[in-house]
């Protein structure tokens, strides 16, 4: 060998050794994730990939449209000459049951549909934005803002009617098989804001077993 192919041989070693360590790793992870499970579209109405024996995204969409139907169903807005003023609020949906749940993704999806199916036959009282509402009417009032193209009003909106209701879940294990089982039971309760009587209810309710349930957050 001579002392320039030896000199240029030294060049090669020390180049590679300057190389980012992390470039092999790199490379690893990306074969690792080829061969895992791939990021896919699922349809939200129907069991996803991943199941468990608790309230899952097509029990949110399926109970939320039963909801609806049943409520209209009930013929509760038969006779009234106004469309009633509805709160629907996380705040008055209790979860009492053994699964963490977010639980205005349900108040928020049955709001939405009973807005789209009333067609103007229902009106809903956002009263979590009262502190922006208090805060547009005192501009309004003090000249900062005009009174924009609806008017003013003596006070902000008053309810006639809000949605109650609870999640519910009996839960049970067989020691020697590992099977666990879950009851669900979710109740909604429509409730005259002035005198507190209820005058529509309905429940969703399923039951499910699995050897090996999954977490839910």
């Amino acid at each position: 060998m001579t002392a320039r192919h030896f000199s240029a041989g030294i060049w090669l070693v020390l180049a590679a050794a300057c190389l980012p360590a992390g470039d092999g790793q790199t490379r690893e992870r990306k074969l690792e994730n080829r061969n895992g499970v791939q990021a896919r579209d699922l349809d939200p109405s129907e069991k996803g990939l991943v199941t468990g024996v608790g309230i899952e995204a097509h029990d949110i969409q399926s109970m939320t449209n039963q909801m609806a139907r049943d409520m209209f169903a009930s013929g509760f807005l038969n006779g009234l000459s106004k469309p009633p003023r509805i709160l629907i609020d996380e705040q008055e949906f209790r979860n009492e049951g053994s699964q963490i749940i977010n639980r205005r993704m349900i108040t928020q999806r049955l709001m939405t549909e009973l807005n789209r199916a009333s067609q103007g036959r229902m009106a809903f009282v956002g009263q979590r934005y009262a502190g922006m509402v208090a805060k547009q009417r005192e501009l309004k009032r003090e000249g900062v803002t005009d009174v924009g193209t609806t008017g003013m009003t003596g006070a902000q909106a008053g309810v006639d009617y809000f949605l109650g209701g609870a999640i519910m879940t009996l839960d049970s294990r067989d020691p020697k098989s590992g099977v666990i089982q879950r009851y669900n039971q979710i109740a909604f309760e429509l409730v005259d804001a002035e005198t507190g009587a209820v005058v529509w209810s309905g429940m969703y309710e399923f039951q499910r077993a699995a050897a090996d349930d999954v977490v839910y957050r």
